[in-house]
């Protein structure tokens, strides 16, 4: 494994990363919503990258994995300055967003906000969730006790409940990329598992009609969810980044 690097981080938190390093653009993994870095698919893309010589960097956002700060603390601003601050302080050159989950939607703001942007990986990326998946599925009694007490815990199919705040719905409205096109002028892929319940095929389908570029692609895989980390999934991610990175 990497050695693990700290930074300061935009909002004063110890960010942690691991950077490997190797030829060509570089390969950065953003994970998912109270993901880590030590998650399969980074941790694979790693090894991949290393037997491969090429360059690859994996970070955890404030409050996630070893970083520092709380969860429930955060919100999409907050992770995407986290991820902003990571990859300018140790990438150069160009680099190939991978994005897994809520990492695609971090992803995209990176895409806006990064002046060397060589490809795009969505795995079962999910921009806006904030506000179409949590707010737009929340019951009347939900949305009171969020306003008013400032949180709410949801059921989780991976971990011990989602403490939703007011704050992470508040400021997802300030990042949301699915209302306007999404200028993508390189190579970008999407994959997205059929049996995926936490991010549908409409999602995918929906953040492809929004790109705005000359090369883009969905791939839905059958019978996958949305962990999409077997061995057939992982080797179709390593193919997009190759694709999307040469």
């Amino acid at each position: 494994m990497t050695e693990i690097s700290y930074i300061d981080g935009p909002n004063g938190t110890r960010l942690a990363y691991a950077k490997t390093k190797g030829t060509g653009p570089t390969t950065v993994f953003l994970s998912g919503y109270k993901s880590d870095m030590e998650g399969t698919k980074a941790v694979h893309l790693e090894a991949w990258a290393k037997q491969t010589g090429r360059a690859f960097l994996r970070f955890d956002y404030s409050g996630h994995g070893i970083s520092g700060g709380a969860f429930e603390d955060g919100c999409i601003g907050d992770w995407a300055d986290d991820a902003q601050a990571v990859i300018e302080a140790v990438v150069d050159g160009p680099v190939v967003l991978v994005g897994s989950s809520m990492g695609g939607w971090i992803a995209a703001l990176m895409t806006k906000r990064l002046s060397d942007v060589a490809g795009f990986v969505g795995i079962a990326a999910a921009p806006d969730f904030t506000e179409d998946g949590f707010w737009a599925g929340f019951t009347d009694a939900q949305r009171d006790e969020i306003m008013r007490d400032g949180s709410v815990a949801l059921p989780s199919d991976y971990d011990d409940p989602y403490i939703v705040t007011r704050r992470l719905i508040e400021d997802g409205r300030n990042h949301l990329v699915l209302r306007d096109p999404l200028p993508m002028p390189f190579p970008v892929r999407l994959l997205q598992g059929t049996e995926d319940t936490a991010v549908t095929r409409e999602t995918a389908l929906r953040l492809l009609d929004h790109i705005d570029g000359p090369d883009v692609q969905l791939t839905l895989v059958r019978d996958v969810d949305h962990r999409f980390s077997d061995p057939h999934c992982l080797k179709m991610i390593e193919d997009a980044i190759l694709a999307v990175g040469g």
